[in-house]
């Protein structure tokens, strides 16, 4: 399974989450959250990262130029989409992405079953509620595709397990305060994730 810290603000977070075994490093260029990060202190980051590790710019309310300038400035390599937009949306974009459904009820996670996508439980806000989906919407379902978000943690990975989600992104299940992590929290939680 493969693993996502999100809300990453600074540079020793990034190395270890990646030291740790992290497949993907989130950037949240969302002003509202307390994870906010400005595209050059990404960059800043982004540049001193180790190859072959996804780095993910997470959006809310911009539009596909922003999006597409802000990835290319900073040096991100996947655009993930947290607010509703149509498909013409994601073409305009032109760069790569990554959609995701934020799921009030079990049908909500159907949607889109042949692409890759994010599910996240629902919320007012955006992004890092740690609120947590119900797993059994996942029973019988194929989440091969499928990325796990909301109310992850060291303590409650392992029962994702055997669903065959393709990977689980985490970001306040992993912090000693929002925007920091706790490197303890980081390591278990990867380590728990890829056993």
């Amino acid at each position: 399974m493969r693993v996502k810290i999100c809300g990453i603000t600074n540079l020793d977070d990034a190395l270890i989450a990646i030291n740790a075994g992290a497949d993907a490093l989130g950037f949240v260029f969302y002003p509202e959250s307390p994870r906010h990060i400005s595209v050059e202190n990404a960059k800043a980051i982004i540049t001193q990262l180790p190859p072959f590790v996804e780095k993910v710019a997470l959006f809310v309310n911009e539009t596909p130029e922003q999006i597409r300038s802000i990835c290319q400035e900073s040096k991100c390599t996947l655009a993930q989409i947290h607010f509703d937009v149509n498909d013409d949306f994601f073409s305009a974009v032109n760069f790569p992405t990554l959609r995701v459904i934020r799921a009030k009820k079990r049908e909500d996670i159907l949607s889109y079953a042949d692409e890759y996508r994010l599910i996240d439980a629902y919320c007012d806000a955006y992004g890092g509620s740690g609120k947590r989906l119900n797993l059994e919407w996942f029973d019988g379902i194929d989440c091969s595709k499928i990325i796990l978000a909301g109310g992850l943690s060291p303590d409650n990975i392992e029962s994702v397990q055997p669903y065959g989600f393709y990977g689980v992104d985490v970001s306040s299940g992993v912090e000693a305060t929002k925007g920091k992590k706790n490197p303890l929290l980081v390591e278990t939680f990867i380590k728990r994730a890829k056993s």
